[in-house]
């Protein structure tokens, strides 16, 4: 069996002298050996694994090569030469002295050097002739130098002329010097490296050498830490409502008052979601401070009186009302503050906004209602939106969610006209379960706040925990919650693993 590298090696350094300088550089050791020198590294840092079989000092060395356009020059010469060559006695036309390989850089140079001169008045355009007799290419000689080894032969100043041309590398080379360790030997052997219950019965882990433990070491880092689906799928689509062009509103307004919540959008305040049954009403601070006056003033109009082709609902509005706080039930009032800002910017354009954010219920906890849950609403507002703008970017929406089969019942909402909710099919129940609510805005929202009579805006909202449940059958909102069941399932599931 032929020696290895490590083993041919190790005869090598057997043969060096002893001493402090003792020792072989790896570099000349490959050339010696005929062997590539990251080869020979290899083998280096194969016997530091062993202990102090070698001892090896890591080095530096810098040296000169020629690029590929160096290597050109050398052995065509330099673009100035070629050019000078290329000019007969009689001259040689500008023109088509530029059309020659390397000219530009030739050009430039010869005429540094006053090789050349330009005659620009000559017959038929510039002309080029020869300004002396002869030339020397010093260019050429330099790398000739470099590629024989003595480079350092050149000027400071010559080096850093060819190396701006690009015709010089300064190539930096690592190499190591290799001296005999404390326990050298031209043998290799291998060190143990785990102790194992054959070795205890046996006794022989006495005679056997192991590998010395490194109490540094880092150990691999554990399988911990995992996204819970609600975050995975609440990161997913704001990516997605971003990919489509949307922009995030602000919901940093947890507390929100019953205007904002209700009033403008069209609900009526004796309606029985605003029943303290349905809703969570603040104690202190019990009403808002201020509310838009001339805004206010139109939405109680059309709430009492009707407008905008609306009779509206013919009840006594009161401002008391509309300034109880409350936790908002819905993310809604966020896009109706949104929209309000919007219609006084005055001119009218476009716009796409979504929000996903907490909302409240005072509900009573079954398989699908919790009293805190996340909303994802989705607001489209633009000129000529029909129901069918809604379906397409609600069947756009929940497919790259992955969850495709959808069907749409119509329903009613006080402040949309025509409204739908959306039902998805859940693999693990087996049926049809409702995964949001949507609609067009009536115009007794949009008008009151000053948009022009011509926009529409559609509009769907969603809980963040119905999309996750299906989208990783999860039969019921406790399992979705619930710390014991979420992590096996977590765990189980690739997608909802937190990378490393």
């Amino acid at each position: 069996m032929s020696p290895s590298v490590a083993e041919l090696l190790l005869q090598r350094l057997e043969r060096t002298p002893p001493g402090p300088e003792g020792g072989l550089c790896s570099l000349e050791a490959a050339a010696a050996l005929g062997l590539d020198h990251q080869t020979l590294v290899g083998a280096v840092k194969s016997l530091q694994a062993l202990g102090e079989v070698i001892e090896a000092e890591t080095r530096a060395t810098t040296r000169w090569e020629l690029s590929a356009e160096g290597e050109e020059v050398l052995r065509d010469g330099s673009p100035e030469v070629r050019l000078f060559r290329s000019v007969p006695s009689e001259g040689l036309p500008q023109s088509d002295a530029m059309k020659l390989p390397g000219a530009q850089v030739g050009f430039s140079k010869a005429m540094a050097n006053k090789w050349l001169r330009l005659d620009k008045g000559a017959p038929g355009g510039p002309r080029i002739f020869r300004a002396v007799d002869a030339v020397q290419d010093v260019v050429q000689s330099s790398l000739r130098q470099v590629q024989e080894g003595n480079g350092s032969s050149l000027s400071e100043r010559e080096r850093t002329d060819l190396k701006r041309r690009k015709l010089l590398l300064e190539v930096t080379l690592k190499s190591y010097w290799i001296r005999k360790g404390s326990a050298f030997s031209t043998a290799v052997v291998r060190q143990e490296t785990d102790l194992t219950p054959e070795m205890i019965a046996t006794g022989s882990w006495r005679k056997l050498p192991f590998k010395a433990y490194n109490f540094s070491a880092l150990g691999l880092p554990p399988t911990c830490g995992h996204l819970h689906p609600l975050l995975k799928v609440r990161s997913q689509l704001r990516q997605i409502f971003l990919e489509m062009g949307f922009t995030e509103m602000p919901t940093d307004n947890f507390v929100e008052s019953s205007f904002w919540n209700f009033d403008a959008l069209f609900q009526p305040q004796q309606h029985p979601a605003r029943d303290q049954h349905d809703t969570f009403f603040l104690q202190d601070p019990a009403e808002a401070p201020e509310l838009p006056a001339n805004y206010m003033a139109r939405v109680k109009k059309v709430h009492s009186q009707g407008g905008y082709g609306s009779q509206g609902y013919k009840y006594e509005w009161k401002v008391e009302e509309a300034r109880k706080n409350l936790l908002r039930t819905h993310t809604t009032s966020a896009s109706a503050r949104a929209l309000y800002h919007l219609a006084r910017q005055g001119k009218f354009t476009p716009v796409k906004y979504f929000s996903i954010d907490r909302v409240f219920r005072n509900e009573s906890l079954d398989a699908t209602h919790l009293a805190e849950f996340h909303q994802v609403e989705g607001v489209v507002a633009d000129r000529g939106l029909t129901l069918g703008h809604l379906m397409g970017t609600l069947q756009q929406f929940f497919t790259k969610l992955g969850i495709s089969k959808l069907r749409f019942k119509p329903a009613y909402n006080p402040y949309t006209e025509p409204s739908m909710e959306v039902f998805s099919y859940h693999e693990g129940l087996k049926k049809w379960v409702e995964v949001g609510n949507s609609g067009v805005f009536r115009p007794e929202l949009l008008l009151p706040m000053g948009l022009p009579e011509s926009v529409s805006v559609i509009a769907w909202g969603l809980s963040l925990e119905r999309p996750t449940m299906i989208k990783y059958g999860i039969n019921n909102i406790r399992e979705l919650v619930g710390h014991r069941v979420n992590l096996q399932m977590i765990y189980d599931n690739p997608l909802c693993r937190l990378d490393a």
